[in-house]
């Protein structure tokens, strides 16, 4: 049953079961540039008291009770509580209300996004926490169990990895670094590419082979030789549909998504009733083993399309890239002279979670409210220093920054000591002209808050609560400071260390240059040890194979940025906004592709990312659909009219006609082709064994060939195959197909052979053969009937195989003189006896002496 992902509430408060159907924003690139278009005022912040504050702080160190006396005696000491309480509760619950899904703006209008609310059911101090689906848990490795017992592989596993296309952009970098690393484990790599471009030669470098998958190949590769398949992202979802039929339909199967430019289609198809559409990407997810992201906003962002098979493994080298591009083209005081600040002016971001950029919700109450000692100490500017607190949350134009100067007001801090911008402004620039970003939030996230990733890849000080996540990844004092979490003295302390007279200390400049360091390759390690141990719980590894090195070697990795190349920007848009992850390596063609079949060419043309204009409507597709049902019920009525009228005895071409169709539909056996034709008064007929659709593309037509069925009804319509299982029972149980594979279509022949072939002579040939080259070439062909027409005394077995192995450079040594051939690999597999076991069964198969 599938799983989606889950609230875990930390402390009990939420709705675990309510708080499961909510759904947050994505926030790769990572902030939600696009808001919402609300034009509700802004709702005034609780006017919280420091006096009222520190009170309630020593209430609660008092073990006595106070006497009702004492009530009567300071009923304002009281009121002021209960209004502030009163004023935050409801001041919290109006904020929550104005949680509204809906269209959103960006930066240039680039595109539009939509976004889900998880406010309901999330209470403070609690948290939002992805589960993956059972299948996918991380137990124990199987292969820490095979790596302990005796084994003989010849070959090293293959992976096969489908991309979109070979440029050199940052979601290819990211692939690129983990597989580089997996080579190094032992895997043989084999590149597949829906279009060439600039990185071949570094993809080269790693893989044996690169090739390039045109639309006519899609069904042309054998996808049953590799041990795993990765697909890089949305856009190849068209070149492995063959993986969706049998028998490649079992090859496992790793899909990494780098972007939410399919989630935000999804909700374009709910909101135009085109379900159909959401149910063919659902079926295309619910093929991979393991459906990966690379942030934990996007399970929510896809969860539509769950099937149990999510999993998040975070890491990306975007945002220190993207602070890199961005401050190759701005720099600090050009920023500060656009938004009219002086240069001695000590500008401070304050952000919070990632869950709540878009609204000035309760976790920014509870973060002002922690703020408050702060803000009073250094927002005054009464030692001649200009403090400038700069909130990012919201759009613009909702009216924040007049709730901040009320508040500033009531806090008798400085006039424009406290500034709102929303996140429909320019937030690389905001970044990057601040001093030092304080990350001021209640909530306990899953993944590393993306804005600290950016601020510490543009070399700003951090600041922020000591969190698990936090501390995982940011060493106090070396690339960053943190604070106790809820103690708005210790972060008034920790705050002071960054300053020293009147600007940054020496700490400051220290951890803002070790920590852009640090933020260069700081999720590089765990993101390539987490697909190194995907890998190992998801891939096959038959006994033949050898088994890859463990992954615990890996704990120094670092993103292979030599990928981009020199002065690389990683994407072809010379745009200097700040790009999403749907931007980046995703071609939206894709999806109007994948429209086209099912909205009539003239609508899909038209269907705008907004996806309002000119689209079908519902009453639209009800005509057509009347259409289409009122033409097909004329064509039924006038075919069963002309099969009534009578015909003349004679027209012995009709009547042998509408016989074959009649075979055909109703799946009986097939009428001779003209294959079958051609093969009569030949001497021999190879039986061509395949399972399934996927291996139609891979038989051959003509006299010499006929094809052998192990499915049932997987038929060739157009061909007189012949169904293994209707010949022997036994394969209907998937027991006993498994284990005799091949072998139990060459039972099937040979059970009432006289029946079905009358020649003297009778080959046996995998659909494998022809996928991996090794089939007879129309030379060998000809040569093979030469032989067995002058052979025509006794009894003689003719076999062929491939001279080396199609993967041989995967195999066990590198020169030529160790590459794998089909008698040495017998031999291995023998104990070097592999033409006496030959020998030895052909005897006890013919009763020979």
């Amino acid at each position: 049953m599938p799983r989606s992902p889950v609230l875990s509430p930390e402390s009990g408060h939420g709705d675990a079961n309510a708080a499961g159907a909510a759904a947050f924003h994505s926030i790769r690139d990572r902030f939600p540039f696009k808001r919402y278009n609300s034009s509700s005022s802004a709702p005034a912040l609780p006017r919280l008291s420091k006096t009222a504050h520190k009170a309630s702080r020593s209430h609660h160190h008092h073990k006595q009770k106070l006497p009702f006396v004492a009530f009567v005696g300071k009923p304002w000491f009281y009121f002021s509580i209960l209004t502030v309480i009163f004023t935050f509760s409801l001041a919290s619950m109006v904020l929550q209300k104005s949680f509204m899904p809906g269209f959103g703006q960006t930066i240039g209008a680039e595109r539009t996004r939509w976004r889900w609310s998880v406010k309901e059911g999330l209470k403070p101090g609690s948290s939002l926490k992805f589960v993956p689906g059972w299948r996918l848990e991380l137990n124990e490795s199987r292969l820490d169990w095979l790596r302990t017992q005796p084994r003989i592989g010849v070959r090293r596993p293959r992976i096969s990895i489908i991309l979109s296309n070979l440029e050199n952009d940052v979601p290819a970098l990211m692939l690129y670094s983990v597989m580089k690393i997996l080579r190094g484990l032992g895997y043989v790599l084999k590149v597949y590419a829906l279009e060439d471009g600039e990185s071949r030669s570094n993809w080269q470098a790693i893989t044996e082979q690169v090739s390039i998958l045109s639309r006519e190949r899609y069904g042309l590769v054998d996808w049953s030789i590799f041990e795993g398949i990765i697909v890089s992202n949305i856009e190849a979802k068209n070149a492995f549909s063959s993986l969706m039929q049998e028998p490649f339909c079992s090859v496992p199967l790793i899909w990494i998504v780098q972007s939410d430019a399919l989630a935000n289609r999804l909700l374009l198809y709910e909101k135009m009733g085109w379900e159909h559409l959401s149910s063919n990407w659902k079926r295309a997810f619910s093929r991979a083993d393991a459906l990966v992201f690379s942030d934990y906003s996007f399970p929510m962002l896809y969860r539509k399309l769950d099937t149990g098979n999510f999993f998040v493994i975070p890491g990306s080298p975007l945002d220190f890239w993207a602070a890199e591009k961005y401050a190759r083209t701005h720099s600090k005081s050009q920023l500060r002279q656009e938004y009219h600040f002086d240069n001695d002016d000590l500008l401070v971001l304050v952000v919070g979670s990632s869950l709540f950029y878009s609204e000035l919700a309760w976790d920014y109450a509870l973060g002002i409210h922690d703020l408050e000692p702060l803000l009073r100490k250094y927002a005054q500017n009464d030692d001649g220093l200009t403090f400038k607190f700069m909130f990012l949350f919201g759009n613009s134009s909702q009216g924040y920054g007049d709730a901040l100067q009320d508040f500033a007001t009531r806090l008798r801090l400085s006039q424009g000591s406290l500034l709102h911008y929303g996140l429909d402004s320019d937030v690389n620039g905001l970044i990057l002209m601040a001093d030092i970003v304080l990350y001021a939030s209640s909530q306990d996230e899953q993944g590393f808050p993306p804005i600290l990733t950016r601020a510490m890849s543009f070399g700003i000080p951090t600041l922020a609560a000591d969190y698990p996540i936090i501390t995982k990844y940011v060493s106090d004092r070396v690339h960053g400071v943190t604070f106790a979490k809820g103690d708005p003295e210790a972060l008034t302390d920790a705050f002071s260390l960054f300053i020293s007279e009147g600007k940054l200390s020496k700490l400051a400049n220290s951890v803002a240059s070790s920590g852009k360091l640090h933020a260069k390759n700081m999720f590089a390690a765990e993101c390539i040890i987490g697909y190194a141990k995907l890998l190992e719980r998801v891939f096959d590894f038959p006994s033949d194979v050898l088994l890859s090195n463990h992954p615990s070697q890996l704990n120094d990795s670092v993103w292979e940025w030599s990928f981009l190349g020199e002065g690389h920007d990683g994407d072809s848009d010379s745009s200097e906004n700040l790009h999403l992850w749907s931007s980046l390596g995703m071609n939206s063609s894709i999806f109007f592709e994948h429209e086209e079949g099912l909205i009539s060419d003239a609508s899909s043309k038209n269907v705008s990312h907004g996806g309002e204009k000119d689209a079908l409507t519902n009453s639209d597709w009800i005509i057509m659909n009347e259409m289409e049902n009122s033409d097909e019920v004329e064509r039924l009525n006038w075919q069963e009219v002309e099969e009534r009228m009578g015909k003349g005895i004679g027209e012995w071409a009709d009547i042998y006609r509408n016989a074959r169709k009649s075979e055909k539909i109703r799946f009986e056996t097939n009428e001779r082709d003209e294959g079958e034709l051609e093969r009569t008064g030949q001497l021999i007929c190879i039986y061509e064994m395949y399972n399934g659709q996927g291996g139609w593309p891979f038989l051959h037509h003509g006299s010499l060939y006929r094809g052998l069925s192990l499915t049932p009804g997987a038929q060739r319509l157009s061909s007189d195959d012949v169904d293994a299982v209707v010949r022997l029972p036994i394969l209907n149980d998937t027991y006993y197909r498994e284990i005799l594979c091949e072998i139990g279509g060459m039972f099937s022949i040979a059970n009432g052979i006289d029946e079905i072939h009358k020649r003297p002579w009778i080959g046996f040939q995998s659909w494998h053969a022809r996928g991996r080259k090794q089939s007879l070439s129309p030379e060998v062909e000809e040569l093979l009937d030469k032989t067995i027409k002058e052979n025509v005394k006794g009894d003689v077995i003719y076999f062929w195989a491939s001279l080396l192995d199609m993967d041989a450079v995967g195999s066990v040594g590198n020169n030529n003189n160790n590459l794998l051939t089909f008698w040495s690999t017998c031999d291995i597999m023998n104990a070097g006896r592999c033409r006496t076991a030959f020998e030895s069964a052909f005897r006890r198969m013919y009763g020979l002496p």
